[in-house]
């Protein structure tokens, strides 16, 4: 394993962690500022939400590029499938799209895609899943010409229903296997999947596919599970084994900090939040 306690260069930023990813939330800083601030931090990388880039992408990649920072990736594809999801397959497939060109004029060069739960008139998953399949498959060529990867994230069972059908690394490289698409591969968010007995040998499967690595934690006494989750090591989630494993089918990217925290973390001062989050992995990530 990498030893972070002597080298920064790994860390990101999501700028989730400081609530960029909500209207309203958070400090408002600008990306411009928050670039500028993790960079100060010896911070190696980046990664921000389509809501916070707007028609700036450019000149915010420019911004990172020579703060030395690297955009590592974009938050996200709109939801594929679900109740969420735009609505009618052209609306969902032109925001795809949408969200691909994002991604390329960042230079970001993952695009995170958080699937959308159960269809609509379906029961189960199975369909759903078949649905998400079937719009990556088309979409995956455009984002290759675009040098976009597209990275499946899943999520804990918990938002089955409305926020991500796709629940297990198992069933994301299931639909990576079915692809084959050289620019499809996993996201791997600890809190979605700390839980998954399963998970080391899911991710010796993965191995190169695996396209980011997110950092968080699950507390014990969760009071929401959408917007309370950890700092790393105030939760439950065995941070080090996960890592180990994730490091020993070959990733050696960037390790991405992803905090949804409405009621703790996003009301603080973010300059705090970014010198916790150094001193926490440096010390038990």
């Amino acid at each position: 394993m990498r030893d972070f306690s002597r080298d920064m260069s790994a860390l990101a930023l999501n700028t989730a962690t400081l609530g960029h990813n909500v209207e309203g939330a958070g400090a408002g800083w600008s990306p411009e500022r928050t670039i500028d601030a993790c960079a100060e931090r010896d911070y190696g990388g980046i990664v921000f939400w389509r809501r916070e880039i707007g028609s700036r992408a450019a000149g915010i990649a420019a911004h990172a590029r020579a703060a030395g920072l690297t955009v590592a990736g974009l938050c996200r594809a709109p939801f594929l499938v679900g109740p969420l999801a735009p609505r009618g397959r052209q609306a969902v497939m032109d925001d795809f799209h949408a969200s691909i060109d994002m991604a390329a004029e960042l230079g970001a060069p993952v695009l995170t895609i958080v699937t959308g739960g159960v269809e609509p008139g379906t029961r189960g998953v199975a369909e759903s899943l078949r649905l998400v399949a079937d719009r990556v498959a088309e979409a995956a060529p455009y984002a290759a010409e675009r040098d976009v990867r597209l990275a499946l994230e899943p999520l804990n069972p918990v938002y089955g229903g409305n926020r991500s059908c796709l629940t297990t690394l198992r069933d994301a490289l299931d639909i990576c296997d079915a692809l084959d698409a050289p620019n499809v591969g996993v996201a791997v968010d600890v809190y979605h999947v700390w839980w998954d007995t399963d998970l080391p040998r899911q991710l010796a499967r993965a191995g190169e596919r695996i396209l980011g690595y997110h950092l968080c934690d699950w507390l014990a006494d969760t009071s929401d599970v959408l917007l309370d989750r950890g700092m790393m090591g105030d939760g439950v989630a065995d941070l080090k084994a996960i890592r180990s494993a994730v490091e020993a089918a070959g990733y050696q990217g960037l390790c991405e900090v992803e905090i949804f925290s409405a009621g703790n973390w996003w009301k603080r001062d973010p300059a705090e939040v970014l010198d916790t989050i150094v001193t926490r992995f440096r010390s038990v990530c």
